[in-house]
């Protein structure tokens, strides 16, 4: 007759192994992974202002759609803070807003000698001034500038297989060499936007994060 029972050592063995499966699958489930799109500075412009920088009756040209609607267009502008310290070729994005805006990073905005408040996209009131020249004119904002605040974009869809709602507030970890674990992720739903997370350019180098990459949302807050 056959011995079929097991010793001490194989039955540890065989629950370590359990345990490691159950976390391995865990570990596939947690969290929802988004892909990163690493946001340059750029400018948004009302009407008015396209045709103060580009001359009258001018309209911006698309050169690359994004999501939402919007695209990158073919106009450049330089941008100035104070003590006339400036940035060339900054891409203006469309279409025209109601409120001209300007976003950079916490870099530039040491740069540009700048205090631009952290904010969500569209809060520019009280937000630092700053000027913009063009080939056919300038333009002074006494506000609107300021470094975005990180936020990821969501369909309807995504934000229901997450149990995520429009204006919550998420934590994301990026499971690199760096590690980075980002608080205070807006989160942004819209029937026109796709999946992505928006960090600045100090954010992704700090973090060792190009387009393309993916995070994780670990928690909300």
């Amino acid at each position: 007759m056959e011995n079929n029972s097991m010793t001490n050592s194989q039955i540890e063995l065989v629950a370590r192994m359990v345990m490691e499966a159950m976390n391995q699958g865990k570990g596939t489930d947690k969290g929802y992974m988004v892909p990163v799109g690493v946001s340059a500075r750029h400018v948004h412009l009302t009407q008015e202002h396209v045709e103060v920088l580009f001359g009258e009756g001018y309209h911006l040209t698309k050169k690359k759609e994004l999501m939402g609607g919007q695209f990158a267009s073919n106009e450049l502008v330089t941008i100035v803070g104070l003590k006339l310290r400036a940035i060339e070729n900054v891409r203006i994005l469309g279409p025209v807003r109601k409120k001209s805006q300007v976003e950079i990073s916490s870099t530039d905005a040491i740069k540009l000698g700048v205090k631009a408040p952290i904010r969500e996209s569209g809060n520019v009131a009280g937000s630092a001034p700053i000027a913009l020249v063009g080939p056919k004119g300038a333009l002074y904002l006494k506000e609107g500038c300021i470094v975005a605040k990180r936020h990821i974009h969501m369909s309807p869809k995504d934000a229901a297989a997450t149990g995520l709602h429009d204006g919550d507030v998420v934590s994301v970890k990026a499971d690199n060499e760096r590690g980075t674990v980002f608080n205070h992720v807006q989160i942004r739903v819209d029937e026109s936007f796709t999946l992505e997370m928006h960090i600045d350019t100090d954010e992704a180098n700090a973090a060792k994060i190009a387009t393309g990459d993916t995070v994780r949302i670990i928690n909300g807050e």
